[in-house]
């Protein structure tokens, strides 16, 4: 995957260039300090993957950049770097693959190149010979994990109005099924005066079909019986690939943890990223509940293969994402316990019981206090 970067801040390029690096699947085929030279240099090189922009240059910005490339049809996948958190919505509205701010982590970086690479095998082409019919040239890729993007050969959506692409996630988990106007209005404008309501369902409605369009869409959002459907034929959809995934896999040993390994980096957020639509609830906590039980189960694996730095990886994204959730602290216990690690041991676990007591004001389970003593004592022994 061919990569550029472009920011006026000569620091960031080797900041940036040493974290990619990390990455076999990327090669970075240019740095751009102002936007003109970047910009010519995109458009001379058509087969850039991935850009990496910083929004505010003195003579130019990364939004112009990345609209201008929206504007072309450029398939370049576009990832902001800013030290300014104020431009996320407007970023967002031009369906950009992400939103990185200043300083950037290891980690998080890690979610946003998978998810490029995700959706660029995604849209790879496949030669002909390989092609069972010829539509799926055309196949829709849908990325709702961690952010939202729809896109297939001909670009990427470009949503008129953030309530058309409310309209269209909403319709996406009920894909295929009628949803009633008055479901509609109850779930994505509640509170509003009826008339009104229903007025603004119909604009909705309106600028979904439109920023379908120029992608071959606009047909895919069906009225029905005084209601709507969406019928996408054999759409790629991140969050039904993960599932899959890991139902392939099934119960996890030594034979498939590398795979499993694998199928988590599918895994690059919750449904919907940061909208997170009321409606959209259960379905968000039911894919969170699997994601984390299923790295729970890869990470006891690797621990039973004494892979503990892998197994430590894996836990630490898991209390990243919620500092309260006791089991990812036990299994890290447990790590630091067979590295003979009493200092890791004990900061983990008083570190817990910090964040317990300040954000509930509880303290932790019975159950983790003993292994606590339990691992503790072991170790205290195994000194002598």
């Amino acid at each position: 995957m061919k990569v550029v970067l472009v920011d006026d801040e000569p620091v960031m390029h080797l900041i940036m260039r040493k974290m990619l690096e990390k990455y076999s699947e990327l090669s970075i085929v240019g740095s751009f300090s102002n936007a003109k030279e970047a910009l010519e240099f995109l458009d001379a090189n058509e087969d850039v993957d991935l850009a990496f922009l910083d929004i505010s240059m003195p003579d130019g910005t990364g939004l112009a950049i990345a609209s201008q490339l929206g504007d072309k049809g450029s398939k370049t996948q576009v990832v902001f770097v800013t030290s300014h958190k104020d431009y996320a919505l407007e970023a967002f509205e031009l369906s950009v693959l992400d939103y990185l701010v200043k300083p950037v982590t290891q980690e998080r970086l890690e979610r946003t190149v998978s998810r490029a690479l995700s959706g660029r095998k995604s849209v790879q082409p496949v030669p002909p010979s390989e092609l069972p019919a010829r539509e799926d040239a055309n196949r829709v890729i849908i990325s709702a994990l961690g952010d939202f993007s729809v896109q297939n050969d001909k670009g990427r959506v470009k949503w008129i109005s953030s309530k058309s692409a409310e309209l269209f996630a909403y319709l996406l988990l009920k894909r295929g099924k009628r949803i009633s106007r008055h479901r509609l209005l109850a779930d994505i404008f509640p509170g509003m005066i009826s008339s009104s309501a229903e007025k603004y369902l119909n604009t909705t409605v309106y600028q979904l079909r439109k920023s379908l369009e120029p992608i071959g869409l606009r047909e895919a959002v069906r009225s029905e019986n005084d209601g709507y459907a969406l019928e996408l034929d054999e759409a790629v959809i991140d969050y039904e690939a993960f599932e899959q995934r890991i139902d392939e896999l099934g119960k996890l040993d030594a034979r498939n943890v590398e795979e499993a390994r694998k199928a988590e980096r599918l895994y690059t957020g919750d449904l919907f990223g940061s909208k997170s639509y009321v409606w959209a609830i259960h379905e968000t906590e039911h894919l969170a509940a699997r994601y984390s039980a299923f790295v729970q189960e890869a990470a006891q694996v690797l621990l039973v293969i004494k892979d503990t730095a892998g197994a430590s990886k894996l836990l630490q994204k898991l209390r990243d994402r919620n500092p309260l959730d006791e089991k990812p602290v036990a299994l890290l216990m447990k790590k630091c316990g067979m590295e003979s690690d009493k200092k890791g041991l004990t900061l983990h676990y008083t570190d817990y019981v910090k964040v317990l007591g300040k954000e509930l004001g509880i303290k932790p389970s019975k159950e983790l206090l003993l292994l606590y003593d339990s691992l503790i004592t072991g170790l205290s022994e195994h000194a002598k």
